[in-house]
């Protein structure tokens, strides 16, 4: 297989940021090559311009979406980023939650970048852990990714024993079920936690969300750090309209709103209300 040329690389680049809005900088191109060379091979591609090619050709839209998979930062873990999860407990859905029940309907979250769940989880398991007075059952998480295979570890719902780390050791038995056999060392998310997913495939450029609007909380974090400032602006803009007036986005604690025109309002670290007027 040949090297990736400037050329070739500049081409994928292209075509990543064109259907993701991911910017890969110049320094990246040695770990693109090392993301492709499995998949270069399963193709039968003798050389990163055929590769091009096909992805230049009319079949090529089913192939762009594998790129954009197999170059995504996918790193997460539960409860990353904890204090998040404690606003959203003590602050946050005690405010919001009345509103939906008020609405006749059951609470909704958006985790907007979920990659293998971990973040969708742990929000499950804060909703979960509310008392049922406050937060009646029919509530929802939506978790979407960009990537394809990561949602399919979500749906599953498994994960190796040392990456479940939980903030109290008794949510493990209330949520998790322990693998035995060829699952020793593994957990997996109990089925009545699971059922309150929703996973669904989501390019957060796409031309419309397949999700209702009036979000009541929304999580996307850790993923904007990947956007130009014109991606971020769009990005922010289709979030707030997601939004039901009086509710919540959290962005990651290395990210900010600062230096986009928006119509939200900070409550905390990385925490953003959309006013209700």
């Amino acid at each position: 297989m040949t090297d990736l040329s400037p050329q070739a690389y500049a081409f994928l680049a292209d075509v990543v940021y064109r259907r993701s809005r991911i910017r890969l900088g110049p320094d990246r191109q040695a770990f693109v090559a090392g993301r492709l060379a499995n998949r270069l091979r399963d193709l039968g591609c003798a050389s990163f311009d055929d590769y091009c090619q096909l992805l230049d050709a009319s079949c090529g839209d089913d192939e762009a979406e594998q790129l954009i998979d197999l170059i995504s930062t996918n790193h997460t873990h539960f409860f990353r980023e904890p204090a998040h999860f404690e606003i959203l407990a003590r602050d946050v859905v005690p405010k919001v939650a009345p509103r939906a029940t008020a609405a006749g309907r059951g609470l909704r979250v958006w985790s907007a970048a979920a990659a293998s769940g971990e973040e969708a989880y742990s929000i499950a398991i804060v909703l979960a852990e509310q008392p049922r007075s406050l937060l009646p059952p029919g509530w929802v998480v939506e978790a979407s990714d960009i990537s394809r295979r990561m949602l399919d570890r979500c749906r599953l719902g498994i994960y190796e024993a040392a990456k479940v780390n939980l903030p109290d050791p008794a949510l493990l038995g209330r949520h998790f079920l322990r693998g035995f056999g060829e699952r020793e060392g593994m957990y997996r998310v109990k089925p009545e936690l699971r059922r309150h997913l929703s996973v669904t495939p989501i390019n957060l450029f796409q031309e419309r969300y397949p999700l209702p609007r009036g979000q009541d909380v929304i999580f996307c974090r850790n993923v904007m750090i990947y956007f130009d400032t014109e991606s971020r602006q769009g990005l922010i803009e289709r979030l707030f309209d997601q939004l039901a007036p009086g509710v919540f986005l959290f962005v990651g604690h290395s990210e900010s709103l600062l230096g986009l025109h928006h119509g939200f309002r900070q409550t905390g670290p990385s925490v953003y209300e959309r006013p209700l007027k």
